[in-house]
């Protein structure tokens, strides 16, 4: 048997020092409700139009939340 002794508490350390790297909820949110609302304004606006336009305008929407919502977690923190 060899003598070296193992620490279990050396893994535990490190994950609790590392910093978490998720995005908050609200950004989430904002992304997912804009891509929803686009595509439900241009399907509305833009009803004579092939498909893909609605599917177009709701990529746009989510990829517009997306700043917006990092704007509010910045300006406000986020809501849970």
């Amino acid at each position: 048997m060899s003598r070296i002794k193992v620490s279990k508490t050396a893994s535990a350390s490190t994950n609790a020092n590392e910093k978490k790297k998720e995005w908050p909820i609200v950004v989430y949110m904002w992304a997912f409700g804009l891509a929803i609302l686009g595509y439900v304004l241009a399907r509305v606006g833009l009803d004579g139009f092939p498909h893909p336009y609605h599917w177009l305008s709701g990529l746009i929407g989510g990829l517009v939340g997306i700043p917006l919502g990092w704007l509010w977690y910045r300006w406000r923190g986020d809501i849970f």
